[in-house]
């Protein structure tokens, strides 16, 4: 298989790859905020678990792989999805339980899956696809495509045992699955520090004797480069690696989540720290961006969304007969 050429690093990015990254923690927040907005007017049913805040770590890692590497993701994965290219009009009809959906409609907002954008799906069991992820390694490995799978998980997933038998099961055959944990520190409504001695989750993967490191998940060009250069070394063969990213969602777990666990103070602290506004910072700072460009971005994603939640509501139902679909039955 040809290999796409090497990732330009954070100090070769040009202007437009550094636009095109505020453009997509933009979009990821905007399509969030109005996928809230449709929830509380019931056109959303079901769970919805928000993005809001943790920009930084699916723009930055996923612009850091190949666009044929695999992905596989959590139940928050609605950013990752976007991120990848997945059309923001499918992802929404995929929430509103639209035939046009990514999922046809089934799987709403924690199955999204867009297998021509190797995006092989958000999982609702608490790591129950990190053994997936490493099935999809393996069969790369079998195949020698170079191609490697980013498997994404939230700190709650650490203390189920499907992490340590993927873990360690990766390191054991050295599979090229680089895995991304993003670390907000509550697990639903239960702070990481009541439930674990050991709270820096990297260390753990250390135990398997796989590379691991933190990284800030508050900021998009550091998010790329730690996910660059991880990339390139599971790429090698030399096996899996671990990434911590030390992030944090300004929403609640869910849409139903009184947030009654955590201090206001605290989430402000992290509102002040948002990634898109000390990017937007930074680029102003550089001479990348001005008020006129960033003003641009904003009416271009707001369009984006506009049409996204346009096409959804404009999508049909899935009608009884697609029940059916896609449901096997072995020959007697």
């Amino acid at each position: 298989m040809t290999q796409l050429a090497e990732k330009p690093t954070v100090k070769d990015l040009d202007k437009g790859q550094l636009i095109d990254l505020l453009r997509q923690m933009m979009l990821i927040r905007r399509f969030e905020e109005k996928a809230a907005e449709m929830y509380a007017r019931q056109r959303i049913a079901g769970f919805l678990h928000l993005y809001i805040g943790e920009e930084a770590v699916a723009a930055g890692a996923i612009a850091a792989i190949n666009h044929d590497d695999y992905i596989i993701s959590h139940y928050r994965e609605h950013g990752h999805a976007l991120a990848r290219g997945v059309d923001p009009g499918r992802v929404m009809a995929e929430l509103f339980g639209r035939e046009t959906g990514v999922s046809g409609g089934r799987g709403g907002s924690m199955h999204l899956f867009d297998v021509e954008r190797f995006f092989m799906g958000g999982y609702a069991i608490v790591a129950g696809h990190l053994p997936i992820a490493c099935g999809l390694a393996l069969a790369n490995q079998r195949l020698g495509n170079g191609r490697i799978v980013l498997c994404i998980f939230g700190d709650g997933a650490v203390n189920e045992g499907e992490f340590h038998e993927a873990l360690n099961l990766a390191a054991v055959w050295k599979l090229p699955v680089l895995f991304l944990c993003e670390n907000n520190f509550y697990g639903m409504g239960t702070d990481i520090r009541r439930v674990s001695s050991v709270i820096e989750v990297y260390k753990r993967a250390r135990a398997y004797a796989i590379p691991a490191e933190q990284v800030n998940g508050m900021n998009v060009l550091e998010m790329y480069e730690a996910t660059q250069r991880a990339a390139r070394r599971v790429r090698s063969g030399q096996g899996p690696v671990f990434l911590e990213a030390i992030t944090f969602r300004f929403r609640g777990h869910s849409m139903a989540d009184p947030e009654s666990y955590r201090r206001k103070e605290e989430v402000q602290e992290w509102r002040e720290l948002d990634p898109i506004v000390t990017f937007r910072q930074k680029l102003e700072q550089d001479g990348v961006i001005d008020e006129a460009t960033f003003q641009a971005l904003q009416a271009e994603v707001e369009e984006v969304v506009n049409e996204a939640t346009r096409f959804a509501e404009e999508s049909p139902k899935p009608p009884p007969e697609a029940l059916y679909r896609h449901v096997y039955e072995e020959e007697s």
